[in-house]
């Protein structure tokens, strides 16, 4: 029996949710880096937005407790507390690292074996949503599986598709990034 409420029906909703986090914090660089073995499946985002003070990020994981500002009909934050009820029920773990001003660390790992892991999702999909968020940011998106390994960055992508705006853009994008999945 599942021991989360899946609210992250798979481990991209996850990426997307923290990775959307930093880019909602002004974050000019975000770095999202999924690493996979046999034991373990590790998610970790990086990034140098505005960061938390000691009283919000202590405060991060409570389901009742969300920043001012941050939801414009409630008052509730429940992203990071069911990403911490995921980790947990899937035998892993979540660290949470942050300083105002410099940016935040979030790193989850899930037993890869545990009866709970939801599963990988639209990992494309996922990284393509977030690069496609307006702003001038700048995102490099890495994924590993064992020996194979694929590492892209938002300016390298519009580099190659011509930007992220249009349909044609937008599915190169997409067909440029689930191949690379395809590839793991």
């Amino acid at each position: 029996m599942r021991k989360y409420h899946p609210m992250h029906a798979s481990l991209a909703d996850i990426v997307a949710d923290i990775a959307a986090n930093s880019i909602e914090a002004g974050a000019e660089l975000i770095k999202v880096d999924i690493s996979e073995n046999d034991d373990f499946i590790v998610l970790k985002v990086v990034d140098n937005g505005k960061g938390m003070d000691e009283k919000t990020l202590a405060r991060a994981f409570n389901p009742f407790f969300t920043e001012e500002g941050k939801h414009d009909k409630r008052k509730v934050g429940l992203g990071l507390p069911f990403v911490k009820q995921t980790c947990d029920a899937c035998g892993g773990n979540v660290s949470l690292e942050s300083e105002k001003g410099r940016g935040t660390t979030i790193v989850c790992s899930f037993a890869s074996s545990s009866i709970d892991l939801p599963p990988m999702g639209d990992m494309a999909a996922a990284a393509l949503s977030l690069f496609s968020f307006p702003g001038k940011f700048e995102m490099v998106f890495s994924h590993s599986k064992g020996k194979e390994s694929y590492s892209i960055s938002r300016s390298e992508l519009i580099d190659a598709v011509g930007g992220l705006e249009d349909a044609q853009s937008l599915s190169l994008a997409r067909d440029f990034l689930q191949s690379q999945e395809e590839a793991l």
